[in-house]
């Protein structure tokens, strides 16, 4: 049985300040569709290389078939979302982004953080996107039609608002590269140092620390193959001793 989602009430009463994005950077209200595309993926994946695009989604946009809302929901589906961020964050950091990059505004504390941290445990990262796509909040900000951007805020002893979330949280951080460390095998790559042929020459892994040396094997595998050698011609001697005399009797 899920578990009901968390009520949460905002940490903050900062005045609102008009927006960080200027030109194209803007809602996208009356900006062609073209414009309105670069925007989201500017948003949602800060760069979209031509291998990361979603044409589909782009054609059925242009052509009136979808929303920039559901343009956007596309994005937050792919493969590419998936991959490039959601594998590589924890699920409160995941919380993050999606409220950063969706609602366009920081997450209102721990409370709101561990909230929906428990709804992308339970429904996953397609299901959080949807829950925030779908929410009150987003229809009052962005409704249909208009890209999801930065909603700034002015901090106390600051003239201007935050930074452009972008800049603030990039699809992964320490944390990926602690955790790859962790499941790296213990000892690889910890330290190096040029062998005498001029290569690079990695300590040995802890998980190699009973097998035996790469020279042993070497001499191992000598042993066998020219043991097998010497079987196979003894059988071979044998075979031809022993047709040899039936010849002859």
């Amino acid at each position: 049985m899920p578990l009901p989602l968390l009520t949460v009430a905002p940490v903050a009463n900062n005045a609102r300040v008009p927006n960080f994005s200027l030109g194209s950077e803007g809602t996208g209200g009356g900006a062609q569709v073209d414009g309105q595309i670069e925007q989201a993926y500017r948003q949602i994946y800060f760069h979209a290389f031509k291998v990361d695009r979603e044409p589909v989604l782009e054609s059925r946009l242009r052509s009136g078939q979808i929303s920039v809302r559901e343009f956007v929901r596309g994005l937050l589906h792919s493969s590419k979302f998936r991959n490039d961020f959601y594998r590589c964050n924890s699920n409160t950091r995941m919380v993050d982004q999606l409220v950063g990059r969706v609602l366009g505004r920081p997450v209102h504390g721990q409370q709101e953080r561990i909230a929906l941290s428990i709804l992308l445990a339970q429904n996953g990262v397609t299901g959080l996107a949807d829950h925030l796509l779908d929410s009150q909040e987003y229809r009052d900000a962005f409704g249909d039609d208009t890209v999801p951007h930065q909603r700034s805020r002015r901090l106390p002893g600051r003239s201007i608002g935050d930074l452009p979330f972008n800049q603030q949280a990039p699809r992964y951080d320490a944390y990926w590269r602690d955790t790859q460390a962790r499941r790296a095998p213990a000892g690889l790559g910890t330290a190096w140092s040029p062998s005498s042929s001029g290569s690079i020459s990695l300590p040995r892994p802890a998980w190699l620390a009973d097998a035996p040396s790469p020279l042993a094997r070497k001499i191992w595998q000598g042993v066998v193959t020219a043991g097998g050698f010497g079987l196979t011609a003894f059988v071979l001697y044998v075979a031809a001793t022993m047709l040899s005399t039936r010849a002859a009797g």
